[in-house]
């Protein structure tokens, strides 16, 4: 396949790394100069375990532009959820959307899968949700956590195509285990609910897993884990009133699985931002539980502050931190 990933930032990175390394040809499009510059002058520096794995590198395309890439099979967009719309409009006037290109979002939140079809048409878009996880430490350079991670994929109106099989069939051989869904929009709240478990309250707390979860054997604060249950117990019953089939309304179980498989050190896409002092997705992730919840009647107070929490130390980064 020819995959263009809009955004290669920690997830980008891991999956088109991966899938590159699988034999694809994958082309990375981020404005992040130096990262582009390191890929295409080292290649990507991928590793699975900071302490025992000194890593491979994989040959990857780096483009800040459109220009000379053409159509694309499959267009993953992984973009920060509040860029989504101005890097779809871009992707749409370049070449990279040919007549049989299909486009994924495998982003956090909800939202932008209409987003991109308001953009170019619900005929090119497929939903996914990915368990994938990434930490890019430098330029260039990724911490991929894919084994044993699911990705579920589905067109947008539940129906099993040919099409939809094929790219998951695609994934799969390449390393990323794909899995097509008939209910993708319970499976983008399923993977909701996973960062509304761990995002704001890791970034609120600069803890990574190994800080808020007792099967790494470290110290932890019980206090944490019970405040995430709140929040998740939030979004399951907003999902319950809007008719949203989830794959499970046990929110313990929803906490763990968000740590499955993953090293104490990861970070939550949240915590990452914060430590880069940039605007983070919370308005996509436990955001949404509250407008959402706003909607249908169903208070959602423990989510409404981890937001204000979270905009808080945004707003102090912009106005307060350098003066």
């Amino acid at each position: 396949m020819k995959v263009c990933m809009l955004g290669s930032g920690s997830l980008g990175s891991s999956i088109g790394g991966t899938l590159a390394e699988a034999g694809n040809e994958v082309i990375f499009i981020d404005q992040w100069a130096d990262h582009i510059n390191e890929v295409n002058k080292n290649g990507l520096h991928m590793v699975t375990n900071l302490d025992t794995d000194p890593g491979r590198f994989v040959k990857v395309i780096g483009k800040t532009n459109y220009d000379g890439i053409g159509p694309a099979d499959l267009v993953i967009v992984l973009v920060k959820s509040f860029a989504t719309r101005k890097a779809i409009e871009e992707a749409k006037a370049s070449s990279i959307i040919g007549p049989d290109t299909l486009v994924m979002s495998l982003q956090n939140g909800l939202g932008n899968e209409e987003e991109i079809i308001d953009v170019i048409g619900k005929d090119k878009v497929i939903g996914g949700k990915t368990y994938v996880g990434g930490v890019l430490l430098k330029p260039g350079k990724v911490l991929s956590t894919t084994q044993g991670k699911k990705t579920y994929i589905g067109e947008m109106d539940g129906t099993i195509t040919d099409r939809i099989k094929k790219v998951a069939e695609n994934l799969t051989k390449s390393g990323i285990e794909a899995i097509v869904s008939d209910n993708i929009q319970g499976m983008i709240w399923d993977k909701l609910l996973i960062n509304v478990a761990t995002g704001a309250i890791s970034g609120l707390t600069r803890l990574p897993y190994g800080g808020l979860y007792d099967t790494y054997e470290h110290e932890v604060l019980p206090e944490l884990k019970e405040t995430a249950l709140e929040a998740i117990n939030e979004g399951i019953n907003v999902a319950k009133a809007n008719k949203i089939k989830l794959s499970t309304e046990n929110a313990e179980e929803i906490w763990y699985k968000a740590s499955a498989g993953l090293p104490p050190t990861f970070k939550a896409s949240i915590l990452q931002s914060i430590e880069k002092s940039a605007v983070t997705e919370v308005d996509y992730i436990n955001g949404s539980v509250v407008r959402w919840g706003k909607r249908s009647g169903i208070p959602t107070p423990v989510n409404k502050t981890m937001v204000a929490g979270i905009k808080g130390l945004e707003f102090w980064f912009k106005n307060y931190q350098n003066k």
